[in-house]
């Protein structure tokens, strides 16, 4: 089993940053790959981004591309989501998530992570 957390949520200005962290606890030397996913109320859950645990390639969904980055501290067992650029649109419930199977940009939806974080809030304010 792997655990996670997410922290780092919260009430934003347009165009401000935030970073959201993910700590993985538990048989995290089984994850491939660990993802970022968001729901906003009333929508289905979306694919933000994802990383290879090994080698650390990244992939993203095109509505953030360029404004968030991925990162990851082997170490810590933790990701990061540095969001830039925040938008209205950006508003959702953050979750994190992870495999044990599927590694590759191809891994870009729910069906594929079998672990998930409780999420955590993001709202930007206009």
């Amino acid at each position: 089993q792997v655990q996670l957390v997410e922290s780092g949520g919260g009430l934003v200005q347009v165009g401000d940053s935030l970073r959201l962290s993910c700590a993985a606890s538990g048989l995290t030397f089984s994850m491939l790959q660990m993802a970022w996913f968001r729901q906003a109320p009333g929508k289905e859950r979306e694919f933000v981004g994802a990383i290879r645990w090994s080698g650390g390639a990244t992939y993203y969904a095109d509505s953030v591309k360029g404004r968030f980055t991925i990162s990851r501290d082997n170490a810590k067992n933790t990701i990061f989501l540095q969001m830039d650029s925040l938008r209205p649109e950006d508003t959702a419930k953050y979750y994190c998530a992870a495999n044990t199977w599927c590694a590759g940009v191809g891994c870009n939806t729910e069906q594929y992570y079998n672990y998930w974080g409780q999420g955590t809030q993001v709202t930007v304010s206009s």
